[in-house]
C-alpha cells in the first residue's frame, strides 16, 4: 500500500475530481501490495457509477497489474470501458508506483458518458447530410461576398494560382463561374475581368468557347472579315441574342 501521505493525497485528490465533475465521475484507488487482491479498493467516491464500495475486488486492468512485469505496465489514458448493466465509461488508469519504479497502486477514473453518447447519436439525426461533405456550404451575407466565395471556388477547382494560371485554367475557371450563375451577379463580368486579368471580348469568349468558334469559323468559311477587336464584342452578343 502507498505510505500513508501518499494515500492520504490520493483520497483528497479523488474526493475533488469527484466534486469537480459530478456524480457521473468515479475515482477509485486501488491497492495492489495488499496480501488480499480480491478486496484492492481502498477508496472510492461515487461508487454507484460501477457499483462497487471499498472493500471490492479488482478490474481487468488491476489483475493485469498483479500478474504483470512491473517495467511493461504503462498508464492507460482516456480508453472506453463498459460496465455490466451497460454503461459506457471513459476511463482514465495511472499507476502510483515507489521510488524504485514497483506499481504500489492505482489511481482510477471513469466517467460515464452514456448518456452523451445517446444525446451526440440524437444530435447526428439533426446534422446529418445526404452528403458526407468535407466543409460546410458557407453562406454569403450579399451578393458581393457571394461572387468572392464563386471566385475563390473557382480557383481551387482549377488547382493553382491566377498568377500560374494558362488560357485552358482561366476557360475552365470561366466557365465553372458561369455554371454556378455567378454572372447572375450585376457587374460580375467586369471583377471577374480584373481577377483574371482579361478583357471583356475574351471573358465572353471563355463563357461559350464552342459557340465564337462557331462563328469565326463561319465568317472565314463565308470569307467575311472579321471585325476590329473592340467590335466582335458587340458583334457576339447580337449573334448569341439571336440563337
Amino acid at each position: 500500500m502507498p505510505n500513508a501521505s501518499t494515500l492520504q493525497f490520493l483520497l483528497t485528490l479523488a474526493k475533488g475530481i469527484a466534486s469537480q465533475f459530478g456524480p457521473n465521475c468515479e475515482v477509485v484507488v486501488h491497492d495492489l501490495a495488499t496480501n488480499d487482491p480480491e478486496r484492492s479498493i481502498v477508496a472510492i467516491e461515487n461508487g454507484h457509477v460501477t457499483g462497487r464500495k471499498v472493500g471490492d475486488g479488482p478490474s481487468h486492468v488491476v489483475l493485469e497489474a498483479l500478474r504483470g512485469n512491473p517495467e511493461q505496465l504503462h498508464d492507460h489514458l482516456s480508453y472506453l470501458t463498459r460496465t455490466k448493466d451497460g454503461k459506457i465509461l471513459k476511463s482514465t488508469t495511472i499507476y502510483i508506483r515507489d521510488d524504485d519504479g514497483v506499481p504500489l497502486g492505482i489511481f482510477g477514473i471513469n466517467y460515464d458518458i452514456t448518456l452523451m453518447l445517446a444525446m451526440e447519436n440524437a444530435i447526428k439525426q439533426f446534422t446529418a447530410t445526404e452528403k458526407d461533405e468535407k466543409e460546410p456550404e458557407p453562406i454569403a451575407r450579399n451578393v458581393s461576398d457571394l461572387l468572392d466565395e464563386l471566385i475563390e471556388q473557382s480557383v481551387k477547382v482549377v488547382g493553382k494560382p491566377v498568377a500560374l494560371m494558362n488560357k485552358e485554367d482561366k476557360v475552365k475557371a470561366v466557365q465553372f463561374l458561369n455554371e454556378t450563375g455567378a454572372f447572375l451577379i450585376t457587374k460580375s463580368g467586369d471583377r471577374v475581368c480584373k481577377f483574371f486579368g482579361i478583357s471583356k471580348y475574351t471573358l465572353y469568349s471563355y463563357i461559350d468557347t464552342n459557340l465564337y468558334s462557331n462563328v469565326w469559323l463561319w465568317m472565314s468559311e463565308n470569307k467575311i472579315k472579321k471585325p476590329p477587336s473592340h467590335q466582335r464584342q458587340s458583334l457576339l452578343s447580337t449573334v448569341k441574342a439571336n440563337i
